[in-house]
């Protein structure tokens, strides 16, 4: 049996899309947990560069970066399979995935630390507006996931941010993925959340809004 462990923290969207591939496989692992303000060593001498997780380890080789490893892990294990093998396919999930990924970085991260009511508006307007874009590319025609009928490597990717979205929405009492506003979108939400090792494998909401209140007040 392989050696597998993983690094992370149990709050982080990157980190949990990790845990859904593995759980999705079927893959037993060791988990890590590490201290943002004390990190191991051990996660310092495998991700040298940028010091962050998640960290995979499989076989005491490191890969890190999230969507980087569930790749890695979907070429390794071929049971469930969640990156398209077509190459046309392929090249359109990994363009979605770009896509969110650049989504997190841009409107995420500033929503997490604003503090003033009308620059927070503006960024849910903005997170709106590319919400709108994956409703209408992704989303339309009946399709049970983003990337069709079957789960894959997209819906990972957004579901890591639609499930840190609904902790901002408890947290600023405000609603964001609105079903009226994004009627196909709220149908995958419960799609997805219908597959058993996303069901079963998410933090607690309340612990989480906690989690993003302390960290904000750290970068006040």
């Amino acid at each position: 049996m392989a050696d597998v462990k993983l690094h992370g923290f149990w709050f982080s969207p990157f980190v949990l899309r990790v845990v859904w591939t593995l759980k999705v496989k079927g893959i037993p692992y060791e988990y890590i947990e590490e201290d943002p303000a004390n990190k191991t060593p051990q996660l310092l001498e495998y991700n040298p560069v940028h010091k962050k997780v998640p960290v995979f380890v499989h076989d005491g080789k490191p890969v890190c970066e999230s969507i980087i490893i569930v790749e890695y892990i979907d070429e390794i294990w071929s049971q469930n399979p969640l990156v398209p093998a077509d190459p046309y396919e392929r090249a359109i999930a990994r363009f979605w995935v770009r896509y969110i990924d650049d989504m997190i970085s841009a409107v995420l991260l500033p929503l997490c630390r604003s503090n003033d009511i009308a620059e927070r508006e503006e960024i849910i307007k903005e997170i709106w507006a590319r919400f709108r874009v994956i409703e209408e590319q992704c989303s339309g025609d009946q399709k049970k996931f983003l990337g069709g009928d079957t789960f894959n490597i997209v819906d990972i990717a957004f579901g890591s941010f639609a499930r840190f979205i609904l902790a901002l929405e408890d947290m600023f009492e405000v609603k964001i993925l609105e079903a009226e506003r994004f009627p196909h979108l709220h149908t995958w939400f419960n799609n997805f959340m219908d597959v058993p090792a996303i069901r079963d494998n998410h933090p607690d909401q309340e612990k989480l809004v906690a989690c993003i209140r302390f960290m904000r007040d750290k970068l006040r």
